[in-house]
């Protein structure tokens, strides 16, 4: 949304000449300290933008300056269409806006960009979510949306997972993330919430919201927080946490194959040709757990051994020699069971 802003900014200043931080907090409901922000961002991006203090002060571009849409190269033209999202942005309650401002866009475009626009538009169409995950319903989605673009406090009803599952939270929401099909709310705790201290932003599921209501109390973003860069940070502990043990295997080429993520990014990194068998790699692979990687493991029958730790081998060995004895020998006549 910051970039929504930003161009706002710009057309503003474009449209109306003169206009004072106070006025355009007010046009686009931000804080003062927000446009100060934003005005920084568009200097360093190059905008011939400067302020003047004082009673009569305000922002102002740079005589002769004019941003265009013309002024897109062909590669930029397909990457807006590309990157619509047409579902996200209903759910999110913009979905006639996003139409009509692709509408606008088209229109504004030199007709040799207008059909490389449409030429990726009619060929190439994202759908975020996997096969087989069903549409969560997210009725407060819209509203929690609201609260992120105005800046304001939140008190929802949350389900969790733990005792007790239903709580009640004053949040200060930073940012939505949309994540294989679902939405995330990264937020907060409130300023005046009892026993907080500023603790780190945390992740809500938005289809988990049983309730919302949003506050006339303003909150700003922590000073340095960036949404994309929180998320990445917030992924990589989630793929160490989800992975805190390690077993040595041995597996064959045809195995090393339907090894994915980061076992497959550690085979490549650690593995070594396994000195017994040919054709084989030794390696060190993260494990999410001994229960776990028994059931992967045996997945992958007699093309995968693991070598430690001994209490994983032992439970594979003992499940593998379970599994023998209960299919037994081959029926008498022949292994296929015919006279």
């Amino acid at each position: 949304m910051k970039s929504s802003r930003l161009l706002s900014i710009l057309l503003l200043l474009q449209t109306r000449g003169r206009v004072t931080a106070a006025e355009l907090a007010a046009e686009l409901e931000v804080s003062v300290r927000t446009v100060y922000r934003d005005a920084e961002s568009l200097a360093a991006a190059g905008v011939p933008l400067y302020g003047d203090a004082g009673h009569s002060g305000g922002y102002q571009l740079l005589d002769g300056y004019r941003t265009r849409l013309t002024g897109l190269a062909a590669g930029e033209a397909e990457a807006l269409f590309l990157t619509s999202m047409p579902g996200p942005a209903a759910e999110l309650g913009l979905g006639r806006a996003l139409s009509t401002a692709q509408l606008k866009l088209r229109a504004a475009l030199p007709a040799e960009l207008r059909a490389q626009a449409d030429r990726m538009r009619l060929r190439f169409h994202l759908d975020a979510p996997g096969w087989y995950a069903e549409h969560e319903e997210t009725p407060h989605l819209a509203r929690v949306a609201d609260a992120v673009w105005r800046g304001r406090v939140v008190e929802v009803r949350y389900r969790r997972w733990k005792a007790p599952h239903e709580v009640d939270r004053r949040l200060a929401p930073y940012g939505l993330v949309l994540k294989a099909g679902r939405w995330y709310l990264v937020a907060g705790t409130a300023p005046g919430t009892a026993g907080t201290a500023a603790p780190p932003p945390y992740t809500y599921r938005v289809d988990q919201i049983l309730a919302v209501h949003e506050t006339d109390e303003e909150c700003a973003l922590p000073d340095g927080f960036e949404l994309a860069a929180h998320w990445r940070r917030t992924q990589a502990e989630f793929h160490e946490r989800l992975h805190p043990e390690e077993a040595e295997v041995r597996v064959s080429a045809r195995a090393a194959t339907r090894l994915t993520g980061v076992q497959a990014r550690a085979l490549a990194a650690t593995g070594t040709p396994d000195p017994e068998l040919p054709g084989w790699t030794r390696a060190v692979l993260p494990i999410e757990s001994q229960e776990h990687a028994e059931a992967q493991f045996l997945e992958l029958g007699t093309e995968a051994e693991v070598l430690a730790p001994p209490a994983l081998r032992r439970r594979i060995g003992a499940a593998a020699a379970a599994t023998a004895a209960r299919y037994g020998a081959a029926p008498a006549g022949g292994p296929d069971g015919t006279g």
